[in-house]
């Protein structure tokens, strides 16, 4: 009766109730939101309900947020607008929150534009912790667990042989050779279909829907990500509403016409008697066992599944290896130690295989120390968010706080890695393997250890660690490897490269560059053409996808 009173005596008095709605509720937010700062991790100073929305550069953040953690430590705060976010430079902190806390720090931050009125939190990009998020990841991991991964690898041998023949007689189209080979390997993975160019309306539709997405999720872009409400007003009445949403239902039919493809593979396949000709993928898979046991999602929610995988691994891959391209061009000697663990090993009478990978240490490090050197997911990927309140180092980090790693700070971060922008696989070498290769002293020892197996944190972490890492670092190493054996990948004569020339947005790669890509000898290109020939054969019962 009291709060009714209370009511009453409001709206009987308009100036008093004009006064609580412009002082005395944003004071007590006010007081709110200045309580919680004093609790967190320090970092520049907000404004009130603003935030630190005009201290974040617009192009690349990372680098500011790197040097606002040698002012303000390892875990820092920002605030866009009144929500806090984590940014950890610190893989160690990244570990101690997002691995052995997991169950607290496996959750998205509500991405209200780019998850809900996007395509209705269909992909598990933007998922939010949960079942609905457990199931995609478990249908995810029918394709990629290591038994799964082992029967990709001829496939993606073979695709690597086709990059290298398709060099020699384009080798200024590099970056573009770099992309087919990544795209048309996730596409025979997700669903038994090649690529043999990138004008294949597929691909040119995926870039598309990857690119808008992208847009969707620059903080500050869209007010309805601080005003939730916002989100719930009718499209009628808003244009940018109408545009995401129009640009989700062409997205969701393409990954349907994508599922339905494959149906009809089996079903003609079946029909004529050899249902084995239908080569194994994801898409395959989980059609066969959605006859067998139910699967909780609606068609266009099972639809996003294996379109998934071409995020996970095929244009952040296909980044990388322009970054490993950068990285070659300007330090020359690892070229030259490249080909010679290369030359030792296989000789010149053909190309290497994934059976050489643990007799080639050298080529192993060069693929962990490009992801380490020029990290695709600059800032982590997508980031996490925490479902409860936690305490850590004596502050409170509060439930719904967004967490960023941000890979920039964390992989050129001088107390693990010493003299970080120099390029060299010796850092992931271990002693056994210097040894054996000559090199007395290992110069990179950093006071610090990175806690993961691997040396680098370059995937995410924890729970919501990329599903197609794996896929990703076995396209690294068989691509690589091959180039490496074929090629001599040189910088052009007179040429100044700018090693910091990177693409902005949240994956990133080198800014076009030019560079010479020779062949190493006649007999070098003799075999690229046989195993083309090899390659292809196998490649056969993966049908491309017209233009």
């Amino acid at each position: 009766m009291a709060i009714q009173d209370q009511l009453s005596a409001l709206t009987a008095h308009p100036y008093l109730l004009l006064f609580s709605a412009l002082v005395v509720i944003p004071s007590v937010i006010l007081a709110h939101d200045i309580l919680q700062w004093m609790r967190l991790p320090p970092g520049p100073t907000p404004l009130p309900f603003v935030g630190n929305k005009f201290d974040i550069p617009k192009s690349q953040p990372w680098i500011q947020f790197e040097e606002w953690s040698k002012k303000y430590g390892p875990i820092f705060t920002l605030w866009i607008g009144r929500k806090p976010t984590l940014i950890i430079s610190d893989p160690n902190i990244a570990v101690d929150l997002m691995e052995k806390r997991s169950q607290k720090y496996s959750s998205r931050p509500r991405m209200v534009v780019m998850g809900e009125i996007y395509n209705g939190n269909s992909s598990i990009l933007t998922q939010p912790y949960g079942k609905a998020w457990s199931i995609r990841r478990k249908l995810l991991h029918q394709a990629l667990n290591p038994k799964a991964l082992r029967l990709y690898k001829p496939t993606q041998e073979a695709e690597a042989v086709r990059l290298c023949h398709a060099l020699l007689n384009d080798p200024q189209g590099w970056e573009q050779q770099l992309e087919r080979f990544t795209s048309s390997v996730v596409f025979c993975v997700a669903y038994g279909h090649r690529i043999d160019s990138l004008k294949a309306q597929v691909i040119a539709d995926r870039f598309k829907f990857m690119h808008y997405m992208a847009s969707l999720n620059i903080p500050g872009k869209y007010l309805a990500e601080t005003f939730p409400i916002l989100g719930s007003i009718p499209s009628t009445f808003l244009t940018w509403k109408r545009e995401v949403q129009a640009m989700g239902k062409t997205e969701g039919q393409a990954n349907l016409e994508l599922l339905e493809m494959v149906k009809q593979d089996i079903a003609s396949a079946k029909a004529q008697g050899n249902p084995e000709a239908v080569p194994d993928s994801l898409c395959k898979l989980l059609l066969e066992m959605r006859e067998k046991e139910t699967v909780p999602l609606s068609e266009t929610h099972f639809s996003y599944v294996p379109a998934s995988l071409f995020g996970a691994g095929s244009d952040t891959t296909a980044s990388t290896l322009c970054s490993a391209f950068l990285a070659l061009v300007t330090h020359p000697d690892v070229l030259k130690a490249a080909q010679n663990e290369v030359d030792s090993i296989v000789g010149t009478d053909r190309t290497p295989t994934f059976a050489d990978e643990q007799s080639m240490p050298y080529i192993r490090a060069l693929c962990k120390e490009t992801l380490r050197w020029r990290p695709v997911a600059v800032l982590g990927g997508t980031p996490h968010a925490s479902t409860e309140n936690d305490h850590y180092e004596g502050w409170t980090i509060p439930a719904g706080a967004t967490i960023l790693g941000n890979n920039w700070a964390i992989n050129l971060n001088e107390s693990y890695y010493p003299n970080p922008h120099h390029f060299d696989p010796v850092r992931f070498l271990s002693d056994k393997e210097r040894a054996d290769k000559g090199i007395d002293k290992q110069p990179y020892v950093g006071e610090k250890m990175h806690p993961a197996k691997a040396g680098h944190s370059s995937f995410g972490w924890g729970r919501r660690i990329c599903p197609g890492a794996d896929l990703a670092a076995n396209s690294l190493f068989i691509a690589l490897a091959k180039l490496l054996w074929a090629y001599d990948i040189l910088p052009v004569e007179g040429r100044k490269y700018d090693i910091f020339a990177y693409t902005d947005g949240f994956n990133v790669r080198p800014k076009k560059f030019e560079c010479v890509i020779r062949v190493r000898s006649e007999q070098h290109r003799k075999v690229l053409e046989r195993e083309q020939g090899d390659a292809m054969r196998w490649l056969e019962k993966f049908t491309p996808f017209g233009e």
